[in-house]
């Protein structure tokens, strides 16, 4: 590249920091959905701001703002969707949907204020906030989308067997949205799910009152290392959660004494890069900023090949790995009858 290339090339990367803000801001205030939902004809400034209880100027500075990174069309007067974008950043249920990693990356970097002292020190921010297990949430239904889409279509005779019923645990559940999710999908199965965070599990509770489904589902405030159910489940499932939980090893060797004969343990993640070259593109410079946010938490991802030594390390069969169209990685251990 010239310097000028360089310099904008650059110069983008500051432009997608705005742009980036003003996504979060349009599903934080809920400007996108209203934008979406009026439909060619678009939404007058005024009474975008007035629904979703704002002030008109920081509006109308959002909506030139959007216009100008072609997340909306804003004409002086009326916004109007662009609708490929509108898909992306709120159908939430589709691998594609990227309306949560938006949020949660903004959430994310609102407690690096010790970032660079992290990097001298290695000390850890001591205690995440209640917004961002919230956030995380977000994140989670494209994980719910990418298991019922590309995970089952991969593995047809799980699909099978939950259509058949069975009891199913979700490790550290988060809020309950994918227990959900399979209770509605599989009607015959009955579910309980394991958080250790205290707002998650308050959400937990809360989302599967408000499904109906509280006769199904059973949330258990539980450290993940330490579930005492023996082997009584079907399937034991970590939903882009075990890279998050303290010590992984423990939870994966406890997850694992959970599976009946011929039950299954199921774990979907985001792996690592393996290589450089594989680094040098946007998915992975996506999966190295977040892993950098792992390190600051005390936490973090690994590669195809440190998911492996895992298992190895919990005393668990090596397992299946099934690599996803979105990125996702599946991996499947079925035990013995």
């Amino acid at each position: 590249m010239s310097i000028d290339e360089r310099f904008d090339d650059l110069a983008a990367s500051l432009g997608g920091f705005y742009r980036t803000w003003t996504v979060y801001l349009g599903l934080e205030l809920g400007l996108l959905p209203r934008i979406r939902d009026a439909g060619s004809d678009g939404i007058a400034l005024a009474e975008l701001a007035s629904a979703a209880g704002c002030l008109a100027e920081p509006v109308e500075v959002w909506a030139r703002l959007a216009d100008s990174v072609e997340v909306i069309v804003y004409d002086g007067e009326r916004a109007r969707p662009i609708d490929d974008v509108m898909t992306v950043l709120l159908s939430d249920d589709r691998p594609e949907f990227l309306g949560g990693q938006f949020v949660s990356t903004i959430v994310s970097s609102l407690d690096y204020e010790r970032l660079a002292e992290f990097f001298r020190t290695g000390r850890t921010i001591p205690e995440r906030p209640a917004r961002f297990h919230r956030a995380i949430e977000a994140v989670t239904a494209q994980d719910i989308a990418v298991f019922f889409q590309e995970a089952l279509a991969q593995l047809p005779d799980l699909a099978a067997e939950l259509a058949e019923g069975g009891r199913v645990l979700d490790v550290a559940c988060g809020g309950g949205r994918w227990l959900i999710a399979v209770a509605r999908r599989f009607p015959d199965t009955a579910l309980v799910g394991v958080e250790y965070e205290p707002d998650s599990v308050g959400r937990a509770l809360r989302h599967v009152s408000e499904a109906g489904l509280a006769d199904r589902i059973e949330i258990d405030n539980r450290d993940p290392t330490d579930l005492p159910y023996g082997a009584s489940f079907d399937l034991v499932y970590f939903q882009d959660a075990l890279h998050e939980i303290p010590d992984p090893v423990g939870a994966l060797r406890s997850a694992w004494s959970c599976v009946k004969p011929r039950g299954r343990l199921v774990v979907l993640d985001w792996c690592l890069p393996s290589s450089i070259d594989e680094s040098r593109s946007l998915h992975g410079a996506m999966l190295w900023g977040i892993q950098l946010d792992e390190l600051y938490q005390g936490t973090r991802m690994w590669d195809h090949a440190g998911y492996g030594a895992l298992f190895d390390s919990a005393g668990v069969p090596g397992p299946e790995t099934v690599d996803l169209p979105s990125g996702a990685t599946v991996f499947v251990v079925r035990r013995a009858a």
